[in-house]
């Protein structure tokens, strides 16, 4: 049996329930979640922003929500993700104030990228935190770079029951092996750009990504093994401080 907590605090408690609804019920328009929540159309709707702010929901062409990517079942990685998060985020600052573009911190979970930690950029325009959120490992440079690492085989099985074209991965993967980065040119969403390296632990076995990430704007090919050089640094950083 579980007990009210002493000092509930509403919002809190409103937010978790319109997640637990949305995860098992399915879609629910704004009016749909006032009246369950007992709240005003405005309240609703400030709540189930936050919700999409923080990926737990996701709002649909119909203007309804539904559970977001964080709500989702995701594969379990085998990634040390407190360890690297403390190790990585001073590292990754540092790059930051080096390249002014934000950067990210992903490990591998099954088929899927995890964003475990963002440091943002002081640029107006920029990319967000991304921290928290999954996407398909073959389509993010973080992705590419850690899926490059493991035996070709292992990412067969990995995708074999995924509708995926695997040659073109696998000639992708094989370029990513001999240029020691991968690159992310707005596969995963128009106007954002990114590269990524590698983060290796004292064993040389891959455990995470560095990746920076920048509006496709500011993206010249001309600037890449200037960031590569970056990114590699960091990485060898970050290597040393989990160590």
């Amino acid at each position: 049996m579980k007990n009210e907590p002493p000092y509930p605090i509403a919002s809190v408690d409103h937010a978790l329930h319109l997640a637990i609804v949305l995860q098992q019920e399915g879609p629910l328009r704004v009016s749909d979640a006032a009246a369950r929540l007992g709240v005003s159309p405005s309240t609703a709707h400030r709540l189930l922003a936050m919700l999409v702010y923080r990926g737990f929901a996701e709002q649909r062409p119909d203007r309804r929500y539904e559970a977001g990517h964080v709500l989702r079942p995701t594969s379990a990685t085998r990634a040390p993700v407190a360890l690297l998060r403390q190790a990585a985020l001073p590292h990754m600052r540092e790059l930051v104030e080096r390249v002014q573009e934000s950067v990210n911190l992903v490990v591998l979970a099954g088929t899927e990228t995890r964003f475990i930690a963002t440091a943002e950029c002081a640029q107006v325009l920029r990319v967000g935190s991304r921290a928290g959120r999954t996407l398909p490992a073959h389509l993010t440079s973080g992705g590419k770079a850690l899926l490059a690492a493991l035996p070709p085989h292992e990412v067969t099985a990995l995708h074999e029951e995924h509708d995926l074209d695997l040659p073109r991965l696998r000639r992708e993967l094989a370029l990513v092996r001999r240029r020691g980065f991968a690159i992310n040119d707005q596969r995963t969403e128009t106007g954002l750009s990114a590269l990524a390296v590698p983060v290796r632990d004292s064993e040389n076995s891959p455990v995470a990504a560095v990746a920076l990430a920048m509006p496709s704007a500011r993206f010249h090919r001309d600037r890449v093994p200037e960031w590569v050089a970056a990114l590699s640094g960091t990485a060898s950083a970050i290597t040393r401080a989990l160590a």
